[in-house]
């Protein structure tokens, strides 16, 4: 009888796992849809996409134009959330981490953080889209426009981040408030980029989406390594990325 109570709560735990990990495959298919699609309008140069892309930079231009300390603001910001700032705060979090003896999660921080900016740059060199002209500018950056660098750093650091601080989170409270936490510096740059003239506003949408993408593919190839090496099954978005490595340390 206890046998049978205690393969049944195996059989639970089995079968909740397992919705939990279809849920978070779906929230990662509706963040790889958005980018998917905004590459294939943009290659074809979909002319609705692009005049939304027109109409809401221009809107935002002419806003940021009328209020030069509004605009001093936002171009301070853009720097100070720029992707250099997301690298250096994700190094120093592995670098913690390594010393703390959390090794795995450590050279997993940096391995996506250093693919989120290469994959960056291979996409918009093969998409070549031109940066908005606007008159009157009040901001430049160089390069190619899709997708956003910032936005994507953002999405892919602040996410990385998170992940790393959940396992010394409790409570489900403490754990909706890091993500919310983490979004709104995400959200915020990739304002700044088209308010400030240098990305349209499929730019960060894509850039935004693309680092969720890639942070989630990267920590969906770190767990299912963990169960290969019969390490227990965790799930990363709630738990973090190696919870055992944070609590206890991980010094093999």
């Amino acid at each position: 009888m206890a046998r049978t109570l205690g393969e049944r709560s195996r059989q639970d735990s089995d079968r909740r796992l397992g919705m939990r990990l279809t849920f978070a495959v779906g929230a990662v298919a509706l963040f790889s849809v958005p980018f998917v699609l905004l590459l294939v309008l943009v290659l074809i140069s979909f002319e609705p996409l692009n005049d939304l892309d027109e109409a809401i930079a221009t809107g935002l231009h002419a806003y940021v134009l009328a209020d030069p300390g509004y605009a001093r603001l936002l171009g301070a910001w853009t720097d100070i959330l720029g992707p250099n700032t997301w690298r250096v705060l994700v190094v120093a979090a592995a670098a913690w981490a390594w010393y703390r003896g959390a090794r795995r999660p450590a050279v997993w921080a940096v391995v996506t953080i250093a693919a989120s900016g290469v994959l960056n740059v291979l996409i918009k060199e093969i998409v070549n889209r031109a940066r908005p002209v606007l008159p009157d500018p009040v901001s430049w950056a160089p390069g190619w426009s899709f997708p956003s660098g910032h936005a994507m750093a953002a999405a892919t650091g602040a996410s990385v981040l998170v992940l790393m601080l959940l396992p010394r989170l409790r409570g489900p409270a403490s754990r909706a408030a890091a993500w919310t936490l983490a979004a709104v510096p995400a959200v915020f740059v990739a304002y700044t980029r088209v308010a400030l003239g240098v990305h349209w506003f499929s730019d960060v949408v894509a850039g935004l989406a693309l680092g969720v993408v890639v942070t989630a593919g990267t920590t969906a190839g770190f767990e299912r390594w963990r169960r290969e090496e019969g390490r227990r099954p965790a799930e990363p978005y709630v738990e973090g990325v190696e919870p055992e490595a944070f609590s206890r340390g991980d010094r093999e």
